[in-house]
């Protein structure tokens, strides 16, 4: 396992040396800090913490800068663990960068979808609506609230509400490009969450 944070710049689009077109997300991975190593004696568990993106310090309370400072670094915006790696290879202070992965690997990528507010069911959960003629009386309602029996609305009811602006994982993307001097990496297809929304790219755990 490994992994690193980033952030999404959008999208864009490669040729191969086929001809053929393939649509890529551009993720700006890193340069990431190891804040923490964790083990066993100490924590119970193995991991190694990462930051990503530097935070003012006037914007910053004391145990955060104080944690930073014991990697030489600054606090930091965007702070993940990956467990299941070798603390061998990590030191606290070391940075990580795109040349972490190698074009041709898979990856998972984790971010917050783009929140789209109160939504009605159609948008929602892609119900129908009724007929549009004046004299129907309805048109875009939830529907029925369920048995009458029970006097209740049931658990699990699909009714209007917040969309959007949730955690979701994309699995087995390619990586079709590093770019070890921008620090870029081009991964195939698309990736949750808005444009500079921050992502965290980790091995493919199916691959």
């Amino acid at each position: 396992m490994k992994g690193i944070l980033g952030k999404k710049l959008g999208m864009t689009q490669v040729f191969t040396p086929e001809g053929n077109v393939v649509p890529v997300t551009v993720i700006e991975a890193g340069p990431c800090v190891v804040l923490q190593k964790k083990d066993l004696e100490n924590d119970g568990y193995e991991a190694i913490q990462v930051g990503f993106a530097d935070k003012k310090e006037k914007r910053a309370n004391k145990p955060e800068i104080g944690h930073a400072k014991k990697a030489n670094t600054t606090p930091k915006r965007y702070i993940k663990e990956y467990r299941g790696i070798d603390l061998s290879q990590y030191e606290v202070g070391q940075e990580l960068k795109a040349d972490l992965f190698t074009e041709g690997e898979f990856v998972d990528v984790t971010g917050i979808s783009k929140g789209k507010g109160f939504s009605g069911v159609i948008q929602r959960w892609g119900q129908s609506r009724g007929p549009m003629s004046h004299g129907s009386r309805y048109h875009r309602g939830p529907g029925s609230m369920g048995s009458i029996q029970a006097n209740r609305v049931p658990k699990g009811k699909r009714l209007p509400g917040h969309m959007g602006s949730v955690t979701i994982t994309i699995q087995n993307l390619e990586v079709v490009k590093v770019d070890t001097e921008r620090n870029v990496i081009l991964v195939k297809g698309s990736i949750p969450g808005p444009k500079n929304s921050f992502i965290n790219v980790k091995s493919a755990i199916k691959k």
